[in-house]
């Protein structure tokens, strides 16, 4: 079993940065893929980004390219994303997710955190 919980959401402007943090418990974490999903009101969950239990590989929707960076801390059991130049398109509940497959496969992903809203104002 993982335990996920999400921090960092919050309201910013065009153009600023927030960093979510995903605290997970349990003793499978370091041997897990990790990903983040958004899912806008009124629009299907969508896979944001993902990276692999070393940190050696990551995916990144076409999106968010350039603008957000996924990175993990196995030592601390937290995976982060760092969004920088945001738009009012990334407005969405973030989710973090847990698979013990690979990285890059979306339906993989079977832990699932509360979610925390960003809102990106214009």
């Amino acid at each position: 079993q993982v335990q996920l919980v999400e921090s960092g959401g919050g309201l910013v402007q065009a153009g600023g940065s927030l960093r979510l943090s995903c605290a997970a418990s349990g003793s499978t974490f370091s041997s897990s893929a990790m990903g983040w999903f958004r899912q806008a009101p009124g629009k299907a969950r969508e896979f944001v980004a993902g990276i692999s239990p070393g940190s050696l590989s990551t995916y990144y929707t076409d999106s968010v390219k350039g603008r957000f960076t996924i990175s993990r801390d196995n030592a601390k059991n937290t995976v982060y994303l760092q969004m920088n130049s945001l738009k009012p398109e990334d407005t969405a509940v973030y989710y973090c997710a847990a698979s013990n497959y690979y990285y890059t496969i979306p339906t993989s992903y079977n832990y699932w955190g509360q979610g925390t809203q960003v809102t990106v104002s214009s």
